[in-house]
C-alpha cells in the first residue's frame, strides 16, 4: 500500500478504481442543448443530462469521436469532465461582472465563465506557461467568446496592477488524483503537496487582495490531499477577512474538519471534497469564500 493510499485510509476512504463516463459541456453561446441534444440524436449519439452540472452531459453511445464532429469545430459543444463543470457554477458569474480566471489555460473553465455572463462584462484571463497560450485562444475562438482578455504572466503578480474584481476563479495548480493517471500512487511524492501549498497559499493571497468587498472567491483543486485543499482553506479564513460560504452543491462530502488529528475551523466543513468511488467523477475540491 502507497503513503497515499495510508494516508486515505486515515481520512476514512479506500480509493477504489474509477471508470469515468465521457462528458460534455453544451456551449450555449454557440448552440441551444435542444438544438445540439437534436443534432447528435440524428447521427445516433444518446447523451444523458448530468442532474448537478447545468449544461452537462455523460456521453452514453457515439458512433465517432465527438471531438473530430463538426458540432465541436462549431464550438456547440466542449469535452468537460463532470466535477471540473462545477467551480464555475459555484461561482455563478453574472453578465456585466469583472471576473479573474487566475490558471486559465487550456481555456474550458475560461469559457464556461463567459458562457454564464453571456459575453457581458469582462473577464480577465492570465495563464503563466507561454506555451499553453495558443490553445488558450484556440478554444476561446471556437467557443465563441467576445469578453476575455487574456495576459501571459504569473497571477500571483497581478496584485501589482492594482485591478479588483467581482468575483475571482483560482483552479489551483495541483498534484491530481488517482483516476485518469496510469500507477498514480508509484509516480508522486508528498514533497509535491509541500511545495504546491506553498504556491497555493501565494496564489490565494494575491487573489483576496484582488477581491472586491462582498466579492466571491472560488478555489477548486483536482487534487485529494488536504494540504492542497482543506489546509489552504483554513489557512485563509484564519488569516483573512473571508469567510466560507455554501456551495450550493449537492454532490459530494462536506470538507474536512479534521486532518490527522489537526482540528480546522468549522467553517471548512461547507467545502466539498469528491472522493471518486462515492461521486462516480475524478477527485476534486471547491470551495466558495466571500470577502467581508
Amino acid at each position: 500500500m502507497s503513503v497515499f493510499e495510508k494516508r486515505y485510509h486515515e481520512l476514512g476512504y479506500k480509493p477504489v478504481p474509477v471508470v469515468l463516463k465521457p462528458s460534455i459541456r453544451v456551449n450555449t453561446l454557440r448552440c441551444s442543448e435542444p438544438e445540439l441534444f437534436s443534432r447528435l440524436a440524428a447521427k445516433g449519439v444518446v447523451l444523458e443530462k448530468i442532474p448537478f452540472a447545468k449544461n452537462g452531459y455523460w456521453v452514453e453511445k457515439t458512433p465517432f469521436s465527438l471531438g473530430a464532429s463538426i458540432e465541436y469545430l462549431r464550438g456547440y459543444l466542449t469535452p468537460q469532465e463532470a466535477a471540473a463543470q462545477l467551480p464555475v457554477q459555484v461561482l455563478d458569474p453574472k453578465p456585466g461582472e469583472r471576473v479573474l480566471d487566475m490558471a486559465a489555460a487550456p481555456g474550458v473553465k475560461t469559457s464556461q465563465i463567459c458562457q454564464w455572463m453571456q459575453n457581458k462584462g469582462e473577464l480577465v484571463a492570465v495563464e503563466k506557461n507561454n506555451r499553453r497560450l495558443p490553445g488558450l485562444k484556440n478554444n476561446l475562438e471556437r467557443l465563441g467568446v467576445s469578453n476575455c482578455i487574456a495576459f501571459n504572466t504569473d497571477a500571483g503578480k497581478l496584485v501589482e496592477w492594482t485591478l479588483t474584481f467581482d468575483k475571482i476563479l483560482l483552479d489551483a495548480p495541483c498534484m491530481g488524483n488517482y483516476v485518469k493517471e496510469k500507477d498514480w500512487f508509484g509516480k508522486h511524492s508528498q514533497k509535491e503537496f509541500v511545495r504546491n501549498n506553498a504556491t497555493q497559499k501565494e496564489l490565494i493571497s494575491a487573489a483576496i487582495t484582488m477581491l472586491k468587498p462582498g466579492g466571491a472567491l472560488v478555489y477548486s483543486t483536482c487534487s485529494l490531499e488536504p494540504e492542497e485543499d482543506e489546509l489552504i482553506i483554513d489557512w485563509a479564513v484564519r488569516k483573512f477577512k473571508v469567510r466560507c460560504v455554501q456551495t450550493g452543491l449537492t454532490i459530494g462530502n462536506p470538507g474536512l474538519t479534521t486532518v490527522f488529528d489537526k482540528r480546522l475551523s468549522n467553517e471548512v466543513q461547507l467545502c466539498r471534497r469528491f472522493w471518486p468511488s462515492k461521486t462516480q467523477t475524478e477527485g476534486f475540491f471547491i470551495a466558495k469564500l466571500v470577502k467581508a
